[in-house]
């Protein structure tokens, strides 16, 4: 890569791609294309070659996916399949079309079997039953990921899929029922700060363990992974650590409320997800990426900009 490169980050507006962005303006990257929704319909196939035809980026970064939490995957399976398959789909076809030989397909940890050997290692995918509440979201990701390697293979195209674990931080999506656990966690513990309530309910009951990355590391690693020839189509991108949910609450309350004697309640009828899910780094720090895992200071952060989005609303 260099100062001239164009690069496409779809997606740019959301979690991980407004993280993306940052970090290519920080390495003075400017070149950068971006397209909302109202000037691009990613599921649109028609408008996607078009648009790849007419901007002819030098690389692409699929940052574009509909996500959401336990509750949503479970929900509107329907929504998340279709619409995944559609973006990925359409993007991944219409970079080879146009002669775009570099892309980075971002996936998620739940592509693997939800009983899998931990930490999780590239070569357990397809090796076991996914968890059921977000089976179809993995589907998606799991045929992006053929797909790219496909296309790798065939048509000797440099397709990179990472495969980021729970990523947190600044523009999350803070939605009741719509969001991740730890802006879920953020948002409930903050109400129950300034409404001086003296528990929070968190889903299941605290036992599943999670690994959390947080979002800029993430953006970091998309852009060190762009420029870069590897003979592995998927790398695994975490902390390499992870906690119970029950810990994290913990740690989220003495955060945002470490004056207040706010109490956790289980709510045993919704469900636990996966066991434990932590991912094995060590392809990815064979290639010379680690990440900078300081949970307190990038809680901290992401609270602040959750402050700062609500004062705007």
């Amino acid at each position: 890569m260099n100062r001239n490169s164009k690069i496409f980050v779809a997606g740019h507006n959301g979690l991980v791609g407004s993280a993306i962005i940052r970090e290519l303006n920080k390495k003075k990257l400017n070149k950068i294309i971006t397209a909302t929704r109202d000037k691009l319909e990613l599921t649109d196939q028609q408008k996607v070659l078009k648009f790849l035809k007419k901007k002819k980026p030098d690389y692409i970064v699929i940052a574009a996916a509909k996500v959401g939490g336990i509750y949503s995957n479970n929900k509107y399976k329907a929504e998340f399949i279709y619409e995944n398959l559609m973006i990925q789909s359409n993007l991944i076809h219409a970079a080879y079309l146009c002669g775009v030989k570099n892309l980075i397909f971002l996936g998620s940890s739940c592509i693997y079997p939800k009983k899998c050997a931990q930490p999780i290692k590239e070569e357990y995918l397809l090796t076991g039953k996914l968890e059921k509440t977000n089976d179809a979201y993995a589907i998606a990701k799991i045929a992006g990921i053929k797909m790219c390697q496909s296309y790798n293979e065939q048509y000797k195209t440099n397709y990179k899929c990472l495969m980021p674990t729970n990523t947190f931080g600044p523009n999350d999506n803070y939605h009741p029922l719509n969001s991740h656990f730890v802006p879920s966690l953020i948002r409930k513990i903050h109400e129950a700060k300034i409404k001086n309530k003296d528990h929070v309910v968190v889903w299941g009951n605290g036992k599943a363990k999670r690994e959390l990355l947080y979002v800029d590391e993430l953006a970091k690693a998309c852009v060190y992974f762009m420029g870069k020839k590897t003979k592995h189509p998927m790398i695994n991108i975490g902390s390499g650590k992870d906690s119970s949910i029950k810990d994290f609450t913990k740690l989220i309350l003495n955060i945002i409320a470490p004056n207040k004697k706010i109490s956790i309640k289980y709510d045993l009828t919704k469900p636990n997800g996966t066991p434990r899910k932590v991912l094995d780094i060590s392809l990815a720090k064979k290639y010379g990426w680690k990440p900078n895992h300081n949970l307190k200071t990038q809680i901290l952060k992401t609270y602040e900009s959750y402050l700062s989005k609500i004062d705007n609303t």
